[in-house]
């Protein structure tokens, strides 16, 4: 499948995540250089299994960077939990958040995306009073000892919507003057009013995430993505422009970035260059 380069193309960063092709960071780095203009790193580490770049390899994505005018928005790990009761619980997740921060310092990031989540498996739906009391005064006390240690400005920070309505975590956001990153495959997934979301959030959305929905499992090409979802984001982007703000097809196969590719084209304003023939301009599509 042959695909229109579609970096620098559009007025937004326009990137795709590091998990393309069945490779380790850098050489998906190396695939997608030429082709998006903003790359989200998915770091993740545990006791069994850790992809965090070495030294070597900050320096390395920092050098493609440079040479190929690429900003990198980090995704931090998913298993931090900022509103979970047990603030040693919430401190070892701050601190698992603090070690990505600083690893990735020296590289241009466009963001960091955080999820607000209680615990590993809780449905923040299924909260009772207390507990809806108890999850923000947790995230407070996170995002306190998050933007203490990290010595980045807040709104580099943006908080992601679940499965969960964004309007409980939204005052937390104001407050702290954190960013938004605002996942339209979620909303599309679960069912959330999209025109609602983008109208009150798009404004604070510093990232957006954008991904189909087959067979009940998100995260698939935007060929299968609700076209009229895909057209009122377009559309609203376009009233709102913003040059900085990411647009990220948060897809993991280079079948569906591929395919996905073909999808944007159709949003791809035709490239203007004007010549002078003598005292005559023409302009060339």
């Amino acid at each position: 499948m042959t695909t229109m380069i579609l970096k620098q193309r559009f007025p937004f960063r326009f990137g795709t995540s590091s998990y393309i092709i069945p490779a380790d960071i850098i050489p998906n780095v190396e695939y997608l250089k030429d082709k998006v203009d903003d790359i989200e790193l998915v770091l993740f580490e545990s006791d069994e299994f850790s992809n965090l770049p070495s030294a070597e390899d900050i320096q390395i994505l920092k050098q493609l960077a440079e040479e190929w005018a690429l900003t990198y928005c980090v995704h931090l790990p998913l298993d931090v939990y900022l509103g979970h009761p047990d603030r040693a619980e919430r401190e070892r997740s701050v601190g698992k958040c603090l070690r990505i921060v600083e690893l990735t310092r020296t590289l241009p990031t466009s963001g960091y995306v955080v999820h607000f989540e209680a615990g590993k498996g809780v449905d923040i739906n299924g909260f009772n009073d207390a507990e809806q009391q108890q999850f923000p005064d947790a995230l407070r006390d996170s995002l306190a000892m998050l933007l203490a240690g990290a010595n980045v400005p807040a709104a580099h920070f943006c908080a992601e919507n679940l499965n969960y309505p964004y309007e409980l975590v939204w005052a937390i956001v104001q407050e702290f003057g954190l960013s938004v990153t605002l996942d339209v495959g979620h909303l599309e997934y679960y069912g959330f009013p999209i025109a609602d979301y983008l109208k009150r959030y798009l404004s604070k959305a510093k990232v957006l995430h954008v991904h189909g929905t087959i067979d009940d499992k998100d995260h698939n090409s935007l060929c299968y993505m609700k076209p009229a979802t895909l057209a009122m984001l377009m559309q609203a982007l376009d009233a709102s422009p913003n040059p900085q703000r990411v647009f990220t097809m948060e897809i993991f196969s280079e079948a569906d970035f591929l395919s996905s590719c073909k999808v944007m084209e159709g949003y791809v304003a035709p490239m203007i260059t004007t010549t002078t023939h003598g005292d005559i301009s023409y302009s060339v599509v």
